[in-house]
This record gives C-alpha cells, structure tokens and sequence, in this order.
C-alpha cells in the first residue's frame, strides 16, 4: 500500500510538471508565430509584445526546474521514472532557448524598420518559421503519446528547414554582393534566418530526447544537414 501510494503521488507530480510543459510550449509556439508576423508586417507593437512575453517563457523554465528537483529530492526515483523527470528539464531548456530565438527576431525587427528590404525575403523567413512551429507542435505531441514515429519523422523534417536557410543565405550573399547598401538589412535578416534554423535544431532535440525515454538510446545516426554552405558565418 505504501509503495502504491508513493507512485501514485510521483504519478500526480510528474502530469502537473508536463502540464506546465506543455502549458510552456503553448507559449513557444505562439512566439514564433508572433515574431515572424511581426518581421513580415513591421509591427513593432506586436514585436515588443513578443519580447516581453519571453518572461513568462522564462518563468516556467524556472518552475518547471525547481519542481524537476523537487521530485527527485522527495520521490528518489529510479531507472524509467528519473529518465522521465531529466526529460522534462531538457525539454523546458529547448523551449527556452527558441523563445529566446523568437525574442532575437523581434529585436531585429524593430531594427529592419528603418530598412527597405529588397530581398523580398520576409514572407519566405516566415514560412520557414511556420514550419518550425509545426514540428514543435508535433515533437510536444510526440511527447505526452510517447509516438517514436512521430518524433522520428520531427527529425527528419529539419532538413526542410536547413534547405531553406541554405536558400536564403545564398540569397542575401548575392544581394550583399551586387550592392553594399544592402548589407546591414541583408545581415540582419541572415541572423534571423540562423535564429529560426537553430529553432528546429532545438525541436529536434525535443524529439530526439522522446526517443531515449522511450527507447533508452539515442538515435544512432547523426542529424540529416541540407548543406554545410553557411557553416561558415555564426551570429556571436
């Protein structure tokens, strides 16, 4: 009896930590949304909503760490059951770090303002962004179903997304190239294409990490990359 009831209380733990997971993903999805909407329009109100909206983001990352140790501190679990609860950590840090990627964009944002942007490339960044979104969504589903195949297919989904940084790189070098004016915007708008590449690459750590809570092994083949072309130049 005893015992039951103590893996009924790590049980109610653990779905409160999830909820806040997911409750936090809500919130990721909505950033990116949000900043692509606001790069694409120039709407810095909606811009400087998405900056002070990462607070939240950030909060929960903090509740979600402090009630992580919380569980291991009080349950002691073992084997599956502490495999689940680092799980939840790692997730709520990928979270973070795209909502800081989604905050970024909106910085620049208010920046490009200033701007003409003759790439034309605002609605492309935004369809890029728009991908990342929906492997979130589906990496987050794969999640709480415990579904390896969709998490599997998360994966190999952010070659899309390389494809499309890679495009647009080229791009901005070219028109980097044909006119130096161009240059600022054309560097901003590359860092905001990194910023939504690193994106995915933190979704495919979501998924990734459903795998070996499930599995117990990560995936043995490194990520598929589009093109190494733009390895070169990293944003500091």
């Amino acid at each position: 009896m005893v015992e039951q009831h103590i893996a009924s209380a790590f049980d109610r733990d653990l779905e409160a930590i999830q909820a806040q997971i997911m409750k936090m993903g809500g919130l990721v999805e909505a950033a990116i949304v949000d900043s692509a909407r606001a790069l694409e329009t120039r709407d810095e109100e909606l811009a400087q909503q998405v900056r002070i909206g990462d607070q939240a983001i950030d909060g929960l990352e903090e509740l979600i760490n402090e009630e992580a140790a919380r569980v291991i501190a009080m349950r002691a679990p073992a084997a599956v059951d502490l495999r689940v609860v680092l799980s939840v950590m790692k997730i709520a840090g990928n979270l973070e770090r795209i909502g800081d990627y989604s905050k970024n964009i909106a910085k620049r944002t208010g920046v490009l303002v200033q701007w003409h942007d003759s790439t034309d490339s605002s609605a492309a960044l935004r369809r890029m962004a728009r991908e990342v979104e929906l492997m979130l969504k589906d990496a987050l589903d794969a999640y709480i179903q415990r579904d390896v195949e969709l998490a599997a297919d998360v994966i190999l989904r952010d070659r899309e997304v390389d494809q499309m940084y890679n495009a647009l790189f080229r791009e901005f070098l070219t028109h980097m190239m044909e006119e130096p004016r161009n240059i600022t915007s054309c560097m901003h708008l590359h860092f905001i294409a990194k910023n939504i590449e690193r994106m995915g690459d933190h979704v495919t750590s979501i998924a990734e990490e459903l795998i070996y809570l499930v599995t117990g092994s990560r995936p043995e083949d490194d990520r598929p990359k589009a093109d190494t072309t733009s390895t070169a130049i990293e944003e500091t």
